[in-house]
């Protein structure tokens, strides 16, 4: 984190170890970007191929062995609720960066010690099980709920009314198989 740790501790992982993020990937226009777009201030490439880019040891290490893809989120600051998702696809022993998309996290950014209420999102790695939003299903290849209950509230600002279009739940306090 900015104030007193790393950059990587702001990383928050999301394995994805039998479904395939094309999950939820859709292709909604401008959802994505293609592979060569690096998260904001950080470089396409990577020292390590084996590695998740701007992901510590402590990390690295909890992330399942037999695990395809890997969502990582990488935060503009600790207490930036804006972030930006990248999937990783393991080819060989080697992770590919294939697609970018921006995204929401906790209202006031990250934590290594999440509290209920505390408006931060959880840093950790997660596995990945349930899908929805307020749009039809997209391809998903997780299950995948529709509901009119992911709109967000229409007193909130409308720049954040289709926050919710499309979610993936992190496996973390939830019961899976249940909507996200």
């Amino acid at each position: 984190m900015r104030n007193g740790g790393t950059w990587r501790a702001t990383v928050a992982l999301v394995t994805l170890l039998a479904a395939t993020l094309t999950a939820c990937g859709g292709a909604r226009d401008g959802a994505g970007t293609d592979v060569g777009d690096a998260a904001p201030g950080r470089s396409t490439e990577t020292t390590d191929p084996t590695r998740i880019p701007g992901v510590g040891d402590h990390w690295q290490r909890r992330i399942p062995a037999d695990s395809r893809q890997v969502v990582a989120v990488y935060g503009d600051g600790v207490d930036s609720a804006d972030s930006t998702v990248v999937l990783y696809t393991k080819r060989g022993t080697d992770w590919d960066r294939v697609r970018a998309w921006p995204a929401h996290n906790g209202k006031k950014g990250w934590t290594t010690d999440h509290r209920e209420d505390d408006k931060r999102s959880p840093v950790g790695v997660f596995t990945l099980s349930d899908a929805g939003g307020v749009l039809k299903d997209p391809g998903a290849r997780l299950p995948y709920t529709r509901s009119a209950a992911f709109a967000a509230p229409r007193w909130w600002a409308k720049s954040h009314w289709h926050d919710f279009d499309y979610v993936i739940a992190i496996d973390y306090n939830r019961v899976k198989g249940t909507p996200p």
